[in-house]
């Protein structure tokens, strides 16, 4: 996220999330608000993964997307197993830093796997 806004609104649903995990009473309103800023923005791919998320949580009413891997020796790929609050978390804190290269390719990584999700 770009500006003081963004921050300040992301930094909120952090603190929601953390505090009463991704059921907390307005969590998807404030990421709709959230998606509206990352549109200002002009960021497409955060706004993108923000409803994706907020759709989900709706649809779902959790956070179990698969979309974090670890590799093993021979370069196979497995699913890392964690709980949806976790999840979320990680996700928020992957687009205080969107514009940085490692985070961009994980933050595809949860839009692919929302996208096979809900469609």
């Amino acid at each position: 996220m770009k500006t003081h806004l963004a921050n300040e609104k992301l930094n909120s649903i952090l603190e929601k999330v953390e505090k009463n995990g991704v059921s907390a009473t307005g969590v998807i309103e404030d990421l709709k608000d959230l998606r509206e800023i990352a549109q200002k923005e002009q960021d497409p791919l955060v706004t993108k993964v923000l409803r994706l998320t907020y759709e989900y949580l709706q649809e779902k009413t959790a956070f179990d997307v698969q979309a974090q891997f670890e590799e093993d020796e021979e370069g196979n790929e497995y699913p890392i197993e964690i709980e949806d609050n976790e999840n979320l978390l990680y996700l928020l804190n992957l687009l205080r830093n969107a514009d940085h290269k490692v985070n961009r390719e994980e933050i595809k990584d949860y839009r692919t796997s929302l996208k096979e999700s809900l469609y």
